[in-house]
């Protein structure tokens, strides 16, 4: 039989989950003024493979995510990531 969905899962991929989960807080400079941004450490990591897919940095993407941005900076990144992984479904 197929694993059902909530299914238990192995104790090492529990463990690889809470990593990837772990809130990581960074500061960042956007407009000339620091500021902190907290996202999950999976999602800091998407962000530097997609910002060095386009050879630019860290940054600069977060600086044009902000400039399109009308809610919360972490949240609109996370958006912006699922957006760019095809896994952000389209608004009703």
């Amino acid at each position: 039989m197929g694993e059902r969905a909530g299914a238990a899962q192995e104790p090492n991929a529990l463990g690889a989950l809470a990593d990837r989960a772990r809130i990581a807080k960074r500061s960042v400079r956007l407009a000339g003024h620091a500021t902190s941004v907290s996202l999950e450490d999976a999602f800091w990591r998407a962000l530097q493979r997609l910002a060095a897919a386009r050879r630019r940095p860290v940054s600069a993407l977060i600086a044009d995510i902000d400039a399109g941005r009308t809610g919360n900076l972490s949240s609109a990144i996370r958006v912006w990531v699922l957006d760019q992984a095809g896994g952000a479904s389209d608004p009703d």
